[in-house]
């Protein structure tokens, strides 16, 4: 039976991605990590260059809006650890990037929700049951200032019309996270949305005053690693409360 903490990571196909590293703080923390990704290939690669870096990594194909593909990741991670102390629901897109309510592709709508909030709502319900057998569950889903009302520069009172399908979605998923945490609160499962904040994690964002990332995968190992006292069903970045 593995002794270390086992952290489960999804979304983690890019060097350059959140989810990455995540995944390398966390091994670095003593964590055994599963990175996951609907490209198998990719994720293979990634820990592999984690190993080149001693840090304790193993990639699991996992597609989040696909329920066969979750249940086989759920299966392997049974089969192999037998529990889960830590879910990182990382996966997400952000699509059709100028349209509007009035303008918006609902098709694409639905697929956007698919991705952010059906997809890693079954994640967390295929996963529940090995959760449950940890000492010190967390769960973690990485969301947006976007889907607040009141974040000072992203909210829904301040930002543009612009982004409106993401928004929406962000928004219901740091709802879910509320109803999620009070519905688990007594079985010790800590649930938290964390929000990175603008992250470089693409070519051309630092030059738009995107922070590094190592910075922002550093709120969302805050709320992995939170003590058995910490809280649950709330909203941060870097470790504070964000306005909803």
């Amino acid at each position: 039976m593995e002794t270390r903490n086992i952290a489960l990571i999804t979304g983690v196909g890019r060097k350059e991605g959140l989810g990455y590293e995540t995944a390398r703080q966390l091994a670095r923390l003593g964590y055994k990590v599963v990175i996951t990704a609907r490209d198998h290939r990719k994720a293979e690669q990634l820990a592999a260059m984690m190993l080149h870096e001693h840090l304790d990594a193993i990639a699991m194909e996992l597609d989040t809006t696909d329920a066969d593909s979750v249940n086989r990741c759920e299966r392997q991670v049974t089969e192999r650890f037998g529990r889960l102390d830590v879910l990182i629901n990382n996966a997400g897109v952000m699509t059709d990037l100028t349209s509007t309510i009035a303008t918006a592709n609902l098709e694409l709508v639905k697929s956007c929700f698919d991705s952010n909030v059906f997809g890693p709502w079954q994640v967390t319900q295929a996963f529940l049951p090995l959760l449950r057998r940890s000492a010190q569950p967390r769960i973690v889903n990485v969301t947006s200032g976007m889907g607040s009302y009141d974040d000072p520069d992203f909210g829904l009172h301040h930002f543009p019309g612009a982004l409106s399908t993401y928004a929406l979605t962000k928004l219901t998923f740091n709802a879910l996270t509320v109803k999620a945490a009070k519905e688990l609160k007594d079985e010790r499962i800590l649930v938290n949305a964390v929000c990175p904040g603008f992250t470089a994690t693409y070519e051309g964002l630092k030059e738009q005053g995107a922070r590094p990332v190592e910075d922002g995968a550093k709120s969302i190992v805050w709320a992995a690693t939170l003590a058995a006292d910490g809280p649950t069903g709330g909203f941060f970045r870097d470790g504070k409360p964000l306005p909803w």
